[in-house]
């Protein structure tokens, strides 16, 4: 009798297996390794040069679907019907990274809850900060952008990666980033982690009446294509203050960590709904 549960626990072990191996190779998509490039405008680990480092980085150059992007409203495409972006976050461990190329907040993957885009599920993963913002709309840059990063583990899925961006200018504090200045301060120019317990994703301010949606890449090495960008319509404020410390805690050549807007190649820019939320704090 007690063998009868062995194929049980080897199909458990095969699931958390194919689970865990399929976020590694997600999240590893995301260069983590600063040194291999920067920001350096003309340098020769720019972003112009990118695709050229390595041969796996080639789409940075070569690429039809990167980002980012200007979102003109001459070129953007009302969609009414195609639904709203379905959030369910919930509070999770999170670690304060600082990665030399951006400051990383990030979640045990799949704990901080998820979003849903057209019935499939993206795991909430991690969220950083650029400064200038990347995206531009109708040609102006912000102050700062966030992206919020999400992964799918559905096999059958094509596009494994949904990221959620919100831009900012010079105004009132971002409430989040009001947390966490001691730490982001207290590692600058390092390598450091700092373990910040229980973290709730909904205290980052997504509500929104309409968002962009297109089809685009990471703004990073090795550019993956096929990441679905949402990015909220309503511009939020962050501080002066806040902006000059998370340039001056990066590494020199990042502090304006913000790739050049990329061409949009007669991709589709829509604009749809906003979020419906589900949250389980």
């Amino acid at each position: 009798m007690k063998y009868q549960n062995k194929p049980i626990y080897f199909l458990l072990f095969v699931i958390i297996f194919s689970y865990s191996f399929i976020s590694t190779s997600v999240i590893a998509q995301e260069v983590e390794d600063e040194r291999e490039f920067d920001y350096a405008r003309g340098g020769e680990k720019g972003p112009q040069r990118w695709g050229e480092l390595k041969k796996e980085w080639a789409a940075c150059n070569n690429g039809e679907m990167q980002s980012p992007i200007d979102l003109s409203d001459q070129r953007v495409r009302i969609i009414p019907k195609l639904g709203k972006v379905t959030r369910s976050y919930r509070t999770s461990n999170a670690t304060l990274k600082n990665r030399g190329h951006d400051i990383s907040l990030q979640w045990d993957t799949g704990k901080a809850g998820s979003i849903k885009i057209n019935g499939t599920e993206y795991f909430l993963q991690q969220c950083h900060w650029h400064s200038p913002s990347e995206h531009t709309i109708n040609g102006r840059r912000y102050d700062m952008e966030m992206h919020m990063v999400h992964i799918s583990t559905d096999e059958k899925v094509k596009n494994k990666i949904a990221v959620v961006g919100v831009l900012y200018k010079l105004g009132r504090p971002d409430s989040l980033l009001s947390k966490l200045m001691r730490h982001i301060a207290a590692m600058a120019d390092t390598e450091e982690e700092k373990h910040l317990g229980m973290t709730d994703p909904t205290k980052i301010k997504l509500r929104s009446k309409k968002y962009y949606r297109y089809m685009g890449s990471l703004t990073v090495p090795p550019c993956t294509e096929g990441v679905i960008w949402t990015i909220s319509k309503k511009i939020r404020t962050v501080s002066r203050e806040q902006v000059k410390q998370l340039r001056v805690s990066v590494h020199d050549y990042a502090e304006e960590n913000s790739r050049p807007v990329q061409p949009l190649n007669r991709r589709g820019i829509h604009l749809i709904d906003g979020l419906n939320t589900q949250d389980r704090n």
